[in-house]
């Protein structure tokens, strides 16, 4: 069998360094593998975020790298055939954006470097053993948007002392945002003395009805879970709050722009932009083993005070001072 014959033959992950180096010889441009479990259309702020933070190291598609773009579309079981395609095209490193795109990229190579974005806990979810010396070949951002899920819901709690009922929004698809907000805010809502009941949503075609079927268990205040899906659904969430008239707190800062209530969360343009730069950092030779875990420490509490008008919603003074955004 002649050399290149058995190159060939090795394929994926295993031949990655070598076919990696031959390509970059002849094309003399690094390519960036960017997957996400989202659709590329609810994205465009946190891509735009990421190429800054990939300009911020010196480099920009197109002139010095190319970007190769993969986008699950909220379907979780394209994922593995997506990162075996970025594979194949012996992709430098992985920009790996959102908690089941990475989860799906860690089990699929343990060779190429791998950048995550994602806003579960990676200690938690076994993806890494420590912050501070992650190992192998995998670092990132983690924004810990699923951990304050249960801080949304006390928010909430707060705007609404008398409420006996709320509701939770979650993607099934997405489980492990799914899995976490579930547990979490449910345990939050028992030490509230709440009834909480779990509305799931797996597609955009079903918010609507989710919060029909939130006014009709006669739920007084919702919170939308964390993640991808309803990440990319901010504007259409927020003008349903309002058309059925539900308290309703966010996780980004687009829903109460938007006309939402509420939103309180990590600040997702920074975490992307956090992970270009790393990006651009493994491109010009670091290792990701030597590279901490970074955490996107900006939290934002932003209170639409129109919409609480609206719903007939006092804003208590305190939870005004605490905000980091008024909108009047």
């Amino acid at each position: 069998m002649k050399r290149r014959e058995f190159i060939s033959l090795l394929g994926g992950a295993a031949a990655w360094p070598l076919a990696a180096r031959a390509q970059q010889a002849d094309n003399k441009m690094p390519v960036v593998g960017f997957i996400n479990a989202a659709a590329a259309q609810n994205y465009k702020l946190e891509v735009a975020a990421f190429l800054n933070g990939l300009r911020e190291v010196g480099y920009i598609d197109g002139q010095n790298v190319t970007i190769e773009y993969r986008w699950a579309d909220e379907q979780k079981d394209r994922l593995p055939a997506l990162v075996a395609d970025l594979i194949q095209r012996h992709v430098t490193v992985i920009a790996a954006t959102t908690t089941e795109a990475a989860l799906a990229t860690k089990a699929a190579t343990t060779v190429i470097p791998v950048i995550f974005e994602m806003g579960a806990d990676p200690i938690k979810i076994g993806f890494v053993s420590s912050l501070s010396r992650p190992g192998g070949n995998i670092t990132g951002v983690t924004q810990s948007n699923v951990e304050m899920a249960p801080k949304r819901l006390q928010l909430l709690h707060e705007l609404l002392p008398n409420a006996r009922v709320v509701a939770l929004l979650v993607n099934p698809a997405l489980s492990v945002s799914a899995e976490s907000n579930t547990r979490e805010v449910s345990e939050a809502a028992r030490g509230f003395g709440l009834e909480l009941h779990v509305i799931p949503v797996n597609s955009e075609s079903e918010i609507e009805s989710a919060f029909a079927q939130a006014v009709q268990t006669h739920s007084e205040g919702l919170i939308v879970g964390s993640g991808s899906f309803f990440a990319g659904y901010a504007k259409k969430l927020a003008l349903l709050a309002s058309k059925y008239a539900v308290p309703t707190i966010h996780q980004f800062r687009e829903f109460a722009v938007a006309g939402g209530l509420m939103s309180y969360g990590s600040q997702i343009g920074e975490a992307y932009r956090l992970a270009g730069i790393y990006t651009g950092r493994v491109l010009k030779g670091d290792k990701p083993a030597d590279l901490p875990v970074q955490q996107a420490t900006k939290v934002e509490l932003v209170i639409n005070l129109k919409a609480a008008k609206a719903l007939g919603v006092n804003i208590p003074n305190t939870l005004i001072g605490r905000a980091d955004e008024v909108i009047e």
